[in-house]
């Protein structure tokens, strides 16, 4: 009796995460083809795939500096242009794998990634933690995109379950809307959080987060992220929450942002500089997924 069996190749992964937020990191540089939407699906499906909040495939430079590009997909198959913390997990990734290629000519402590949202320097401040320059805030209605104002302002009134809402909004190359809360724990992230990603001020969706100050150099936050839903650290997500708190004068430019999977740093000089995040990395595991 013959049988025909289906040859399965085995894609090599490994499992990180940045203050719990996780991810599959793959490496494309071999063949930068785009993961399709179904294939991102499976593979984050913590059922029956591997299981995570995003996937990273690490690729061939685009700009002359860069030592690696990378792309950002959701677990519900859609892209993303910004992911704090996957862009200290892909540093760690490239740096590590600089050593094992060549260990004389690894990677200095301060290089640069390209992601979809641009150019980033990164400095290594240990094995475990890195910081990752986010670019400039851009608080332009127009180009985060939020629909229904002409210029940019502290807080915008949105209607929402036949209220106003106050929500702050900016873009770290992906939209963010900040809503200031009393006590994070109690916030109504699950509800608020979707129902924001579908008003219509939001023409792109928008990734939710709902932030407590405690103190000027510390606040708490949770992030109800697109395509993911509540994750344990949005690292673009503490960038805006600290950004928007920093231009109406509640906290101070270096703070520390307490997330549900650990505490991230984020550095604000003045409204002209670029923003900066720092925080840990960590390897969890290698596979191969049996496609």
């Amino acid at each position: 009796m013959s049988m025909n069996v289906a040859l399965r190749i085995p894609l090599r992964f490994t499992k990180m995460h940045g203050a719990g937020n996780d991810f599959v990191v793959l490496d494309r540089r071999g063949d930068p083809a785009p993961l399709d939407p179904e294939r991102c699906r499976t593979m984050a499906d913590r059922h029956t795939g591997i299981g995570c909040d995003q996937i990273l495939t690490i690729e061939p430079p685009r700009s002359a500096d860069a030592a690696a590009s990378y792309r950002i997909w959701n677990a519900d198959g859609s892209s993303a242009q910004q992911c704090g913390n996957g862009a200290r997990c892909v540093a760690a990734w490239v740096l590590r794998d600089s050593v094992t290629l060549d260990p004389e000519r690894c990677l200095a402590d301060r290089f640069e990634l390209d992601s979809p949202a641009g150019t980033h320097a990164v400095q290594v401040l240990d094995l475990h933690h890195y910081r990752i320059a986010m670019g400039r805030p851009v608080f332009e209605p127009a180009r985060i995109p939020l629909h229904g104002f002409a210029t940019a302002q502290a807080e915008y009134a949105l209607a929402f379950g036949g209220e106003m809402l106050a929500v702050g909004a900016v873009s770290m190359g992906n939209p963010h809307a900040v809503i200031e809360v009393d006590d994070v724990d109690a916030a109504p992230v699950d509800t608020f959080g979707p129902a924001l990603q579908r008003h219509a001020a939001f023409p792109e969706s928008v990734n939710a987060g709902f932030v407590q100050i405690v103190a000027r150099d510390r606040i708490r936050l949770r992030v109800y992220e697109r395509g993911v839903g509540e994750t344990l650290a949005c690292g673009s997500g503490a960038c805006a929450a600290a950004a928007v708190l920093m231009r109406r004068g509640r906290i101070d430019r270096d703070v520390a942002v307490d997330l549900p999977g650990g505490t991230l740093r984020i550095a604000w000089p003045d409204d002209a500089a670029d923003i900066s995040m720092s925080g840990p990395t960590a390897f969890v595991f290698e596979g191969a997924w049996l496609q």
